[in-house]
């Protein structure tokens, strides 16, 4: 049975100052008209025994009224962020517990995968290499370009196996690079984005957590002799505290024994930061793209504007971001919208977090 896991913690900093502490990125209807934990949602469902999603607490209301048809237990809530292996950790061990035979499809919340059809092909072929060899499958999106803001899996030999899409072992993970070096990885033809989601039984993931991540694991052990009863919330946030800050891809997938990478054929966009939506959205004749505004261009193009409702007038500007909240507006050159985040946390260091 495949069990999908729904990542939505994130603090979506890059699409400051829309996106805000209490109403993150996946919270935002920002590539249609339902909202990316909604879409994340949607094409999970259908082919899940379950879903849950492991948010944080101050979000565990706003996902609960976008997904008013999970139920209120199949919200898993984290007493503090620790990270993605934590997340996926809790989840795992939860899951694994009810049915010990779940394979689960770990995806994040803020990411747009088109069309659903090929997601669902894909995650398919997976849980079926998954389960038959005891392996961690994950999804590498063949680049289209040098792209500095994603991590690279390099593929390994080819392997056999039922199905269409091509499956590597993994012959390593990269982090992010610098633009010369993803050139390289572009034109060599034996790297791809790692588009961060994965599948694998919950059995071969907590065997590879414990060995990899023991303290996690232990911490997940004690949540678990304690998930139905009274004493849940305070053993939760007691064990929290002793457990690694780390994401998956560095605390488990880069050091597990047998991970394989599924070549995928789909679209898809992590949906970075703003200028990132100008891939997704559909602009005018100059380039220009706008989000929930009305957009009143002259002699500019390549810029992306967001009013929150307003008209926003442009005169003799190109490959800018402009975005227009109640409270706030931002105003930057498109190459620099990756920077957004340094400028909230500086925006906290100098006492203005009240419009973080």
């Amino acid at each position: 049975m495949l069990h999908a896991v729904i990542l939505a913690g994130g603090s979506g900093t890059r699409f400051w100052p829309r996106s805000r502490r209490d109403l993150p990125k996946q919270l935002l209807p920002l590539a249609g008209s339902r909202t990316l934990l909604q879409q994340t949602y949607d094409r999970l469902a259908d082919l899940s025994e379950s879903v849950v999603v492991v948010t944080r607490e101050d979000l565990a209301r706003g996902c609960s009224d976008q997904l008013q048809d999970l139920p209120r237990d199949a919200i898993m809530i984290e007493p503090e962020a620790r990270d993605t292996a934590a997340a996926v950790g809790l989840a795992a061990t939860i899951l694994m517990a009810k049915d010990p035979e779940a394979v689960l499809a770990i995806a994040p919340s803020d990411h747009v995968i088109r069309p659903a059809n090929k997601l669902r092909a894909a995650l398919e072929q997976a849980a079926a290499i998954a389960t038959q060899s005891e392996t961690i499958v994950t999804f590498g999106v063949r680049p289209t370009k040098a792209h500095t803001g994603y991590g690279y899996i390099e593929r390994g030999e080819p392997l056999e196996h039922e199905g269409e899409l091509v499956a590597h072992e993994v012959a390593c993970f990269k982090e992010k690079p610098d633009l010369e070096t993803a050139k390289r990885y572009v034109a060599g033809g034996k790297h791809a984005w790692n588009s961060g989601m994965f599948v694998a039984s919950a059995k071969t993931f907590l065997s590879e957590l414990q060995q990899h991540l023991p303290e996690t694991h232990a911490a997940l052990q004690r949540i678990l002799a304690a998930w139905d009863t009274p004493e849940r919330d305070a053993v939760l946030r007691e064990a929290y505290q002793g457990v690694p800050k780390v994401s998956i891809d560095y605390g488990v997938l880069e050091k597990a024994k047998r991970v394989v990478v599924l070549e995928v054929d789909y679209e898809w966009s992590d949906v970075g930061g703003w200028s990132a939506l100008s891939d997704l959205l559909e602009g005018d004749e100059d380039g220009n793209v706008a989000l929930d505004a009305t957009l009143v261009a002259q002699d500019s193009s390549g810029c992306l504007v967001h009013g929150d409702g307003r008209l926003i007038a442009l005169i003799g500007v190109q490959d800018l971001v402009v975005v227009q909240t109640r409270d706030a507006t931002l105003v930057c050159p498109r190459d620099r919208a990756e920077e957004v985040k340094q400028l909230v946390a500086r925006l906290e260091s100098d006492g203005h977090g009240a419009y973080t």
